[in-house]
């Protein structure tokens, strides 16, 4: 299939998982009735973003674990099939025996659970204190196929290596989706220079070098002293904006043609140019 309809969620999170749950299975039904065939929602859709705090200084409910399956996982399934849609699932905090996973789960319009990728870039700065939450992933990187696309998951932090996305693109990821929970934070400057346009740059960039299309679901609204800042969007394999956001919550529909990366990459031959054997020099520093 040539061309299909990808759609985003944008949404704001309470302190309840199952109010937080309700809202995305209705956005998700509201980018199913705008035609999309694919839906990604943002990552820990289910709760606040609570790594923004150590946890010595917030007491988190056992109610945001998740188990797989489990309740989410469950909801997604039932609302995959009943859509027609194919679902990744943001990102959950998972408990999996004694440890714990920051997970986002992939399911086909069928509603079967066609497996999950668990974070592997886990940051620690200031209100993103994740290290201090989150195992690393322990499963690699996963291309999963739907009935209309090979598709990759990579989760925020992730976004900012290359590698990650060169190992899915290699694989054979069409799309690659990035649940994502990122904004600024009142009283941290970003004397790097802008952080949105940096992160939006740098997965525009993924795009390009990898003849995929890339689409990032961000939260929306403030807790804390975060504010998200929403932007959600959607670029083709030579990192056109197709669509994004704004502030606000919603969905975000567009239509993407596969074909358009494959044309790419035989016309600019990024892939059969490489040079593996030189590249040695990537696991020894």
């Amino acid at each position: 299939m040539g061309s299909i309809a990808i759609g985003l969620v944008q949404m704001r999170m309470s302190d309840e998982p199952e109010r937080n749950l309700g809202k995305a299975i209705a956005l998700i039904k509201k980018a199913a009735g705008k035609g999309a065939d694919i839906v990604c929602l943002p990552e820990l859709f289910m709760t606040p973003y609570f790594p923004r705090e150590p946890p010595t200084k917030v007491a988190f409910p056992k109610t945001y674990f998740e188990t797989l399956p489990g309740l989410a996982s469950n909801a997604l399934s039932k609302a995959a099939r009943e859509c027609g849609v194919s679902i990744i699932g943001g990102s959950v905090f998972e408990k999996a025996g004694r440890e714990l996973y920051n997970t986002s789960m992939v399911f086909d319009e069928r509603g079967r659970m066609l497996g999950s990728y668990r974070k592997m870039h886990v940051p620690q700065d200031e209100y993103f204190f994740e290290k201090e939450y989150f195992s690393p992933g322990n499963r690699g990187f996963s291309v999963f196929k739907t009935r209309n696309a090979a598709i990759g998951a990579l989760i925020c932090y992730d976004q900012w290596f290359p590698e990650a996305a060169r190992i899915l693109a290699l694989k054979g990821a069409q799309i690659i989706f990035y649940p994502t929970a990122i904004g600024t934070v009142r009283g941290v400057s970003q004397s790097e220079g802008n952080w949105h346009a940096a992160w939006e740059n740098v997965m525009r960039g993924h795009a390009i070098a990898n003849n995929v299309v890339v689409a990032a679901a961000n939260r929306a609204g403030n807790e804390g002293k975060t504010t998200f800042w929403g932007g959600s969007f959607i670029c083709d394999a030579f990192g056109k904006t197709l669509g994004r956001m704004g502030r606000n919550e919603g969905v975000l529909v567009r239509q993407i043609s596969l074909d358009h990366g494959r044309q790419i990459r035989e016309g600019w031959k990024f892939f059969q140019n490489r040079r593996p054997i030189d590249y040695s020099q990537l696991v020894k520093w």
